[in-house]
């Protein structure tokens, strides 16, 4: 670990680097992002170590892309044509089936480990970083068998320390349950917000009416709009298949409350309560401090 490239110095490359910082604090962090002012903020903050160069690439041993996955599947090829055959390549896309194609008949296919670490909050930009993100978070890995040996170990070594759980999973099953699991409550989040900004002309009151509950329920729609349309593009047909499904849900409790049938209602929310089961356990987002 003694030199790590990190390419995208927002949220999860900025908290991957103080995880890494705290585990290898002898490691030399080096930082890539297209936002010139990111990355004079993240040497600031001390996430990195340096601005990385051309020559960067070639004596890296590891390199993370945290980026837009529109910009992954564009960059990831090229950093594999740039690293050293010892050079671990990460991913933290939160869509998989376009980002291991991109590679697929890569020479250097074996240095490429496909990652989505299920960790986040709705802030982003390096000041959003913190250490500590990803502990007791999934991190779902695709096509593990097509990557070196070595370097398998080398990556579940660094996901244990920084107290990852670790789910395998095929690209296009990834792409189909976290269009449900994700994607689709993100689209949730940006609709409410959309349908109480047009409908509460007054901000006042918003900020004096909502509850926790809104609260709660719009922090997604605090997320950057850059990162989530490739996400949503990318995994276009499961999350339209997963908004039909929402949709019929939303229309059969609607044709519920012109009934009058509450009791329907009621039936429905109380089946639905199990969901407190199923979710119990997952540990909670932990705050930046």
């Amino acid at each position: 670990m003694e030199s790590i490239v990190i390419v995208g110095i927002g949220l999860i490359g900025g908290s991957f680097a103080k995880g890494l910082k705290r585990l290898f604090p002898e490691s030399r962090i080096i930082g890539f992002d297209k936002d010139e002012n990111n990355l004079s903020e993240a040497l600031q903050l001390g996430l990195i170590d340096e601005k990385g160069t051309e020559r960067t690439l070639d004596r890296a041993n590891m390199v993370l892309l945290a980026i837009p996955v529109d910009a992954l599947v564009i960059e990831l090829p090229k950093i594999l044509n740039n690293v050293n055959d010892d050079c671990l390549v990460l991913d933290a896309g939160s869509t998989k089936a376009a980002i291991c194609q991109s590679v697929e008949n890569h020479p250097k296919r074996r240095n490429f480990l496909a990652c989505h670490p299920i960790a986040g909050t709705e802030f982003s930009g390096p000041s959003a970083a913190f250490d500590g993100l990803y502990d007791g978070k999934t991190n779902i890995i695709c096509e593990v068998e097509k990557t070196a040996f070595k370097l398998q170990e080398k990556a579940l070594g660094l996901f244990q320390k920084l107290g990852m759980r670790i789910r395998y999973m095929n690209p296009e099953a990834h792409d189909k349950h976290i269009a449900y699991v994700s994607h689709l409550s993100h689209i949730s989040s940006f609709m409410l917000g959309k349908t109480v900004i047009k409908e509460e002309q007054n901000e006042r009151d918003i900020f004096d009416m909502a509850g926790s509950g809104f609260e709660s329920t719009v922090r997604l729609a605090k997320s950057s709009p850059d990162m989530w349309t490739p996400i949503f593009e990318q995994n276009k047909d499961n999350v339209i298949k997963s908004l039909e499904e929402y949709i019929k849900n939303l229309e059969s409790f609607k044709q519920l409350m012109e009934e009058d049938n509450f009791k329907g209602i009621h039936d429905q929310m109380n089946n639905t309560n199990r969901i407190k089961q199923i979710l119990k356990g997952i540990p909670l987002t932990k705050t930046p401090k």
